[in-house]
């Protein structure tokens, strides 16, 4: 039951922000990929999930720091509670008092007060404690890898799990490389019933798109005929094809944009392509080559940079 905080290496007043940033660390670090004959490797990584989960989740972070549940996500106490003092189920035996047996108690606590009936006060659960609740199974962790294209369209995806058993996942928003999706029910079996399964997304990189948060840059290549008397042309998105018209004296290094072509983003809409040209120009072209040589530029284009 390891400190989960410890784990991911934060202080315990860490904002959730720092917890994220910690964990995309460590899992960098760790991936079962990058650690293929390291297998202390894949349980560190695992730990450091479990630890992340644990944390971000605001009611089990409460509990843990009350001292409730223990880095496992398991009740500290048989009874309910942490740490020393009075039960928090308002009952409180005063055995410095005279006249208490407390057989009755102990019955309780082990079963002799359910046999009692409900004239011991204790039947079922030692009067006001409630009864431990038992454990949930572990949770397993997941690796899910998506296409770039799928993950800026958001295209449903297909996880296999332990049993064989196959369920369509609904990316979210804003999805990029380290998004945990929880699948309630889907993890080890517990005598509280299974645990969850975590799956981490990790977004694929392309050949010829990058990534800038919610947008997507590309280099497209044009002809010297297309930037110089411009065109329209084709050009390659996550959702298919589109025409885009490039102006005429386009120069290489001039960025155009094609609205919401890019990420879905989390507060909703979606981010753009920005599409930067790059002219291509032919080589040992002899015909290019005599039009350069009787062609008189008279223009500096290095003029702004004092040369």
């Amino acid at each position: 039951m390891a400190d989960p905080y410890a784990t991911l290496g934060v202080a315990r007043g860490a904002s959730e922000a720092d917890i994220k940033k910690a964990y995309r660390k460590l899992a960098k670090e760790l991936h079962p990929d990058r650690n293929k004959d390291n297998p202390q490797a894949s349980e560190r990584f695992s730990s450091v999930t479990h630890a992340y989960d644990l944390l971000t989740d605001k009611d089990k972070r409460a509990r843990f720091d009350r001292g409730e549940i223990d880095g496992d996500g398991n009740p500290t106490s048989p009874f309910g509670y942490g740490g020393g003092g009075a039960p928090q189920g308002g009952f409180q035996a005063d055995f410095n008092g005279e006249g208490g047996d407390f057989s009755d108690i102990f019955d309780g606590l082990f079963g002799g007060g359910a046999r009692r009936g409900s004239g011991s006060g204790f039947s079922g659960g030692f009067g006001g404690f409630g009864r431990r609740a038992a454990p949930k199974g572990a949770n397993v962790a997941y690796r899910l890898a998506v296409t770039f294209e799928d993950a800026a369209k958001l295209s449903p995806q297909r996880i296999t799990l332990r049993d064989g058993k196959t369920i369509d996942l609904k990316l979210p928003a804003g999805v990029e490389s380290g998004t945990q999706m929880r699948l309630g029910g889907k993890g080890e079996e517990g005598p509280g019933g299974p645990g969850d399964a975590i799956v981490t997304i990790e977004v694929q990189p392309h050949r010829f798109y990058t990534r800038i948060e919610d947008d997507i840059r590309l280099d497209l290549p044009i002809s010297l005929s297309e930037a110089v008397l411009g065109a329209e042309v084709r050009v390659p998105t996550p959702d298919g094809p589109v025409m885009l018209r490039v102006p005429k004296g386009s120069t290489s290094g001039k960025t155009l944009r094609l609205k919401g072509r890019g990420f879905h983003k989390k507060g909703g809409g979606r981010g753009d392509l920005l599409v930067t040209l790059m002219v291509d120009l032919p080589v040992d072209d002899d015909a290019l080559i005599e039009f350069a040589q009787g062609w008189q530029d008279k223009g500096n284009p290095r003029g702004r940079m004092g040369v």
